[in-house]
């Protein structure tokens, strides 16, 4: 448009220079060898112009079969680097749909049209049709002959690496990983593999190095970095403890700074803290995770915080943490913990029953028990609790990949992933997934004293399948043994005095009962005793 714009102007401009020549009248004369040559003004100027424009012409002429040569040679090497060019694109495509065989036809095509050093391609193409025919060992000698290149070396490095990975080799994985890294921290699949080589050796520093630069190059969002970081930070105070408790109090306390929900970041911040005697700044910080999210791990150190202080004020911190958090399950585990401990049972029943009835889980049954054993002894009581712990749902753990763990770990144990680890219930076992009635209420008032009279004071009736009837007077319907219905006078019938008995103790199969064996019930006489 512009260069369009510039040919309108210089054509005015001619046009109007040859229009001011002609309003203007003169002559021009040009003597030469003897002779005098006279013409009009416009006349000369249109003469000019012509001898230049034929002059232009003629350069351009002697120019174009100057080189003409080169010309041609240009053309027709054009024309074969186009050839080239789809015959790597076909065979790119070729490669991508998983078409071996056109894939290699298309890269010696391309070998040939064009110079592999001109285009890098050429390589990566002849190294996919290699692992597309299964030449692994080609396809790896090619992408070695990558690293040569600085342009191709990343492509052979990635290459080498998913060759290490398809053989299970980790450490040449990573090694390659690692590489690419250093020179390209922005690539995602070099720098998780190169996080997961530093997490696994215990090089938190590098591996929160790694992370800053991701986090420089948008990799990752800020929220995934400070993430990481906290991560990252918590298990170097986790390891420093012992060695290092200044280091540790620091990197703790930043980790608790970048996620105050996160349970592990207060609890390593807060233990760091309580061996400074710092209580109350370490207490605040297990306040603010509790009331994010309550954790028996905070909950464990929160109570125990001064190690000299007595059961009862272990109870007054439990309760505390309740007031932060009512109406949740690990609040009332946590006070009946404490009240256990106390040796006040009234408190540790209720609070342990109202956990029930919030979260029915595994282990607040297991406490039930023990506050039953410690309170009551009652062994029967106890061996209830614990067959209705083995069917309710598991309590929440740290699981990461299938693993169930007690304590958190920055990583996991089976695929090495940064933050792996969640707080959750594991998997269910299958027998849960049929809904037990042992939970339901227990029978009260008259039936459950009538269920629990003794067989002296009422004599069973004994009932014949092959008998004509029963004594109501109802015709037998099968040979099967038929119960008789629990009625008011069955009620009235019951001694005032008569001692009852727990239902759960007297129906109820102990944990331990292998009950009848089939063979042995068989050899019994058909007549069998039934109460009701």
């Amino acid at each position: 448009m512009i260069r369009l714009l510039v040919f309108l102007i210089v054509v005015f401009a001619l046009g109007l220079g040859f229009a001011w020549l002609a309003d203007r009248p003169g002559d021009m004369v040009v003597t030469f060898n003897g002779y005098q040559y006279q013409v009009s003004l416009m006349v000369a100027a249109v003469a000019i112009v012509a001898m230049v424009a034929a002059v232009m012409i003629l350069w351009w002429l002697l120019k174009s079969l100057w080189n003409s040569p080169y010309t041609i040679s240009r053309y027709f090497r054009v024309r074969r680097r186009d050839r080239g060019y789809q015959a790597l694109s076909t065979g790119m495509i070729a490669a991508g749909a998983g078409d071996g065989a056109l894939a290699r036809k298309k890269t010696k095509e391309a070998a040939k049209l064009i110079r592999s050093d001109q285009e890098p391609l050429i390589h990566l193409l002849e190294a996919q049709a290699s692992l597309l025919e299964g030449d692994h060992e080609g396809a790896r000698q090619k992408f070695e002959s990558m690293l040569d290149d600085p342009e191709m070396r990343l492509l052979g490095l990635r290459g080498l690496y998913l060759e290490a990975e398809r053989l299970g080799d980790r450490n040449a994985a990573r090694h390659y990983a690692g590489r690419a890294a250093a020179v390209a921290p922005q690539l995602a699949w070099a720098a998780e593999s190169t996080l997961e080589e530093l997490t696994a050796r215990g090089d938190w520093d590098g591996a929160l190095k790694l992370v800053e630069a991701q986090k420089s190059t948008r990799q990752i969002e800020r929220d995934a970095a400070n993430r990481r970081r906290a991560v990252l930070l918590t298990a170097k105070a986790q390891a420093l403890a012992e060695t290092d408790p200044a280091a540790a109090r620091t990197a703790a306390i930043e980790a608790n700074k970048l996620r105050p929900d996160f349970a592990p970041a207060a609890v390593a911040a807060a233990a760091a803290l309580f061996k400074q005697n710092d209580v109350r700044k370490g207490s605040k910080i297990l306040e603010t995770a509790w009331r994010a999210e309550p954790h028996p791990e905070v909950a464990e150190l929160y109570t125990h915080a001064r190690p000299g202080d007595a059961v009862l004020d272990r109870l007054h911190r439990a309760k505390k943490l309740q007031e932060m958090k009512k109406n949740h399950a690990e609040s009332s585990m946590t006070v009946a913990r404490a009240a256990l401990d106390a040796r006040d049972f009234p408190t540790a029943r209720r609070e342990a029953e109202a956990a029930i009835r919030m979260d029915r889980r595994e282990g607040a049954y297991l406490l039930l028990a023990d506050i039953e054993e410690a309170e009551t002894g009652d062994q029967g009581k106890v061996r209830q609790l614990l067959s209705r712990a083995v069917r309710a749902p598991r309590d929440p753990v740290w699981v990461a990949d299938g693993v169930a763990s007690e304590r958190w770990a920055p990583v996991s144990p089976i695929t090495g992933r940064l933050d792996a680890f969640e707080w959750r219930a594991p998997m269910e076992r299958i027998g849960q997934l049929i809904d037990s009635d042992d939970d339901a209420s227990e029978p009260t008032g008259p039936s459950r004293q009538a269920l629990a009279a003794p067989a002296s004071e009422k004599p069973a009736e004994m009932i014949d399948g092959a008998g004509p009837g029963v004594p109501d007077g109802r015709p037998a319907e099968s040979h099967e043994d038929h119960v008789r219905p629990i009625t008011a006078a069955a009620f009235a019938d019951v001694p005032a005095d008569a001692e009852a008995v727990d239902p759960a103790e007297e129906l109820a199969r102990l944990p331990d009962d292998p009950g009848v064996d089939p063979d042995d019930e068989a050899e019994k006489s058909s007549r069998r005793f039934r109460l009701f």
